[in-house]
């Protein structure tokens, strides 16, 4: 089984395989770069939803895989203030969509307003932290729980949801 991956950080890459493995069994993955269609910081539901959905259409499309995924990060205002979640599009040779969302969680102003006037999440994380391409290591997610939800476990997890549809196939397809 061939899986494609539009992206080429190897957080994602490796959150795709791991929950690949565990739910569909042995798999070859590849990245695939592709363009996402959005901005580099989706900042509501819809584009993060169409960005993911770009990246696993491109990646299946240039890749003739099994499946084409797409993992998109980005911001979700809301009334209770502005959260960081992520969202995974999967799609199979046959077209059918696995979609997943992360839970969320509480952005600090600060840092929503930095990401608002330009700047990228990693970049921003970046600077608070002294460090070096962090969204390529634990990001924001390993940064406020202290690790307790490291980066890769939480693109595992949300790719999980995604495909759960083609886990239970046979819920889906009573529609």
């Amino acid at each position: 089984m061939k899986i494609a991956i539009g992206s080429q950080n190897p957080v994602k890459i490796e959150a795709v395989k791991r929950a690949f493995q565990k739910t569909l069994g042995n798999c070859e993955v590849v990245n695939v770069p592709v363009y996402s269609g959005v901005s580099n910081m989706p900042m509501n539901f819809e584009d993060l939803v169409k960005g993911a959905k770009n990246r696993a259409r491109k990646a299946i499309k240039k890749s003739n895989a099994d499946f084409g995924v797409g993992l998109e990060g980005g911001f979700k205002k809301t009334k209770h203030g502005t959260f960081l979640t992520g969202f995974v599009a999967i799609i199979d040779k046959k077209g059918r969509w696995g979609l997943g969302q992360s839970g969320g969680m509480l952005m600090p102003k600060e840092i929503v307003k930095r990401v608002k006037q330009g700047k990228e999440l990693g970049d921003v994380m970046d600077e608070i932290r002294g460090l070096k391409n962090t969204k390529q290591h634990d990001g924001a997610v390993g940064f406020f729980t202290k690790n307790l939800i490291p980066r890769v476990k939480g693109f595992e997890t949300t790719t999980i949801f995604a495909l759960s549809r083609f886990v239970r196939e046979e819920m889906f397809e009573l529609e």
